[in-house]
């Protein structure tokens, strides 16, 4: 069969759709790419770039010993496009994998335009029957109005929505490195944040402040919108009580202040967004306080007072559909087989999440076109356990997920958490490695995670 007369259509190019056309034209499929942006903007993204990173620029930790390592380890076996291009485009971030989130567009858009296989059409998608198949729906969780409904219609019911919000990002030249400091939590790490230390006066006068700011009020549909629990507005945590911060976001754990000899109360970490070290994000300060009010409660942060915002933290309604009631196994829709869905609008949580289900269902869509069968990686792995909270069990109440213990298969036997954790991820490497010599998969040049995860070891 010639794979170059057979055409698979992407609709979206954030990170599952440039993720899937990528692997899919690699394959030998032509791929139609369609992209609405810039002919129609969201509420969230700012550029006309393909994966475009809108909330933080951080794709989780790449430590070899945690879950979220574990599902880069096999994406980068599998040959993730994605993930190599974040690995040529990182910046410091501890154990996480920083990116520098203009550049790694940037070149995620030049490599797609530039593919001989990939066609890419920037139109708005506005109804299923619009689109050729077979096709992969990546819209994402801000799928424009007229497709959503089209969806609506062609599942019956429906869909489920979540908050998700955006953190602030700061000049560095405004950060006052007098009274912050550099340093990684317990000192892994080569020295990636800035930390700005509070003791507890201050601590408690910042909550008070953040209790009384007015706040972007959501509209009268959106009122029972529950929040994403990894991505939640600090507004949100300090409801909870005035010490979830500390137990959060801001927990000193691990961090030493050299500029005092009393031990912070909390500390606020800024990691950092570009190459050029010239703008740092507030981790875990996803906000909807309203801008001015930002901009007065976090200059009262010790470091800050001079604070320069590039950008300044929002929130956005996220759309997804039930998988467990909607899809078939492969990822498919149980109302018409060759319509695919891929990255968050399954219910993932997470950019590389995201990514990992384009990477997947690029293999699924593959398999279906030739006549092939393609099973999904074993639910022992992070890819498989990923794919099995989407397919696995039907659910009601379906809340989106990113990569954790609590999905994988139990062990045997009670043990420590950090015991559990390393059985987990030796089990995840056995069957995946199992899995992966067994089956066709494309594969990847470049070891990136690997060697990560040896410097890692190294710097720890």
């Amino acid at each position: 069969m010639n794979l170059d007369e057979l055409t698979i259509s992407v609709v979206g190019a954030g990170l599952a759709g440039s993720e899937a056309a990528f692997q899919l034209a690699e394959k030998g499929f032509q791929v139609r790419l369609f992209e609405m942006r810039p002919k129609k903007m969201t509420p969230a993204h700012k550029t006309a770039d393909f994966a475009e990173l809108v909330c933080s620029n951080s794709f989780g930790s790449v430590a070899s010993h945690s879950m979220s390592g574990q599902l880069k380890w096999e994406a980068e076996k599998m040959g993730s496009f994605i993930l190599e291009t974040a690995g040529q485009n990182q910046v410091p971030a501890g154990q996480a994998l920083g990116i520098d989130r203009v550049r790694f567009a940037r070149k995620i858009t030049e490599r797609l335009q530039a593919h001989p296989r990939i066609k890419i059409i920037h139109q708005e998608i506005t109804s299923l029957h619009e689109i050729p198949k077979p096709c992969i729906i990546a819209t994402g969780p801000l799928t424009g109005d007229s497709l959503a409904q089209s969806l609506l219609i062609h599942f019956g019911d429906e869909f489920l929505y979540f908050f998700d919000a955006i953190a602030p990002v700061i000049e560095a030249d405004s950060i006052d490195m007098e009274t912050a400091w550099i340093a990684d939590r317990f000192d892994k790490g080569s020295g990636s944040y800035i930390n700005c230390a509070m003791n507890k006066e201050q601590y408690y006068s910042f909550i008070e402040e953040i209790q009384k700011a007015e706040k972007t009020e959501p509209k009268d549909f959106e009122r029972n919108t529950p929040f994403f629990e990894a991505c939640m507005p600090i507004e949100e945590m300090v409801r909870r009580g005035p010490e979830t911060l500390r137990f959060g976001p801001l927990s000193p754990k691990g961090l030493r202040n050299p500029r005092s000899e009393d031990r912070p109360y909390a500390v606020i970490q800024l990691r950092q967004e570009n190459k050029e070290a010239t703008s740092f994000n507030m981790v875990g300060f996803q906000t909807k306080m309203k801008y001015f009010e930002q901009k007065r409660i976090l200059r009262m942060i010790p470091g800050l007072e001079k604070a320069e915002f590039l950008k300044l933290g929002s929130i956005h309604r996220n759309m997804y559909i039930n998988p467990t009631q909607k899809l078939n196994p492969d990822l498919s829709s149980q109302n018409d087989p060759n319509i695919f869905f891929a990255g968050q609008i399954t219910g993932v949580e997470g950019y590389f999440e995201s990514t990992c289900i384009g990477l997947l269902v690029a293999h699924f869509v593959a398999a279906k076109v030739l006549g092939q069968s393609f099973q999904a990686p074993p639910r022992e792995s992070a890819l498989g356990a990923l794919h099995y909270v989407l397919t696995g069990e039907q659910k009601e109440h379906f809340q989106p997920t990113n990569i954790n213990m609590g999905l994988f298969p139990p062990l045997e036997k009670r043990m420590s958490k950090r015991d559990k954790r390393d059985h987990l991820v030796l089990r995840a490497k056995q069957a995946f490695n199992q899995w992966h010599q067994t089956t066709e998969v494309f594969h990847h040049s470049q070891p990136f995670i690997e060697d990560m995860a040896l410097v890692l070891r190294e710097l720890s």
